[in-house]
């Protein structure tokens, strides 16, 4: 095995695994399913991440979520709006519609759109939370509606990049991608030099990984991974450099088979230099997205996969150690 150098402040807690087991016997098919399970139990709010806050400008941009065609744009105050993309009138694609004020003027007949419904046409309430905006279709789930999306806690202060990929796959094959952090090591070695499960609780798992940085250079950290919410799972580093940096995956479902993975990078440090990272936001940002990108090319290939086994015929499953694998 190539010798690994880390560098940065050491996690502090002690450095005992959950299992010593083989991942592979670790990484339990019946485990992942149930926590799966508790995850999709959770309420959502209504509340689907859409994209990067940047992506929404004044010119409205059309999207599809859940199953439901629509547009989004930003009133003259910075406030981010929703409504469904086809015009009430005739259908006109109100993503080519005019902005007069704050509101839509449809292509085809001027008919101009705003806060108030026209027929069945109405706003949808939409939110922006500093990183990414939302949409909220409560009123065609099942979820409780809540006047915001369920957010995991976040830093002070952050550097902050987001990147946004479609998969064929459902949302729930994103989490459970998310859920078996066994894979990282042998999946990803290009970006995870080891990874250690140290405790694996119902409502959260903890691992000890150590992150490339250059060649045998690596950071090692301790970071939790739970959901906040049925369609989102967090990564909080809790031990080693970075503390408090969080990176938020939300699966949001597109229509049958399909979803988009958001994933947002916010990263933190206590360390004077800092301020300096945040000055060079722009040039920063670029690196944090390209090196998240590359490993959601390869998670969106296990989670595509996990897709298509599943739509076969069901295969009945060996146990063990009293579980299903």
């Amino acid at each position: 095995m190539a010798r690994l150098y880390t560098f940065g402040n050491p996690p502090a807690a002690p450095d005992e695994a959950h299992s010593e087991a083989p991942d592979w016997v670790q990484a339990n098919p019946g485990r992942i399913e149930k926590a799966l399970q508790r995850a999709l139990a959770l309420p959502g709010g209504g509340w689907f991440a859409v994209d990067a806050r940047e992506q929404i400008g004044r010119s409205p941009r059309a999207y599809t979520i859940d199953g439901h065609e629509l547009v989004l744009w930003r009133a003259s105050d910075g406030s981010v709006r929703a409504a469904p993309e086809a015009c009430p009138h005739m259908g006109g694609s109100l993503a080519c519609a005019r902005v007069r004020g704050d509101n839509l003027v449809c292509p085809w007949h001027g008919l101009e759109l705003g806060d108030e419904p026209h027929g069945r046409w109405h706003p949808l309430p939409a939110h922006d939370d500093g990183v990414l905006v939302w949409v909220q279709l409560s009123e065609e789930t099942e979820d409780a509606p809540t006047p915001a999306p369920i957010l995991a806690p976040r830093p002070a202060r952050f550097l902050a990049g987001v990147v946004r990929m479609e998969a064929e796959c459902d949302s729930s094959d994103i989490l459970a991608n998310r859920l078996d952090p066994w894979h990282g090591a042998h999946y990803h070695p290009h970006s995870f030099a080891r990874l250690k499960v140290l405790a694996d609780e119902p409502d959260h798992l903890l691992v000890r990984v150590a992150y490339r940085v250059l060649g045998p250079l690596a950071v090692e950290v301790d970071a939790t991974f739970h959901c906040p919410d049925r369609r989102t799972i967090v990564m909080t580093i809790v031990g080693g450099e970075g503390v408090g940096s969080v990176v938020e995956t939300h699966a949001t479902p597109l229509g049958p088979g399909r979803c988009a993975v958001l994933e947002a990078t916010l990263a933190t440090s206590e360390r004077p230099g800092f301020k300096l990272a945040l000055g060079a936001g722009r040039l920063l940002r670029p690196l944090i997205e390209r090196r998240a990108a590359r490993l959601w090319v390869e998670d969106v290939a296990y989670a595509e996969r996990r897709f298509r086994q599943r739509a076969r015929a069901p295969v009945r499953l060996r146990t063990i150690r009293g579980e299903a694998e």
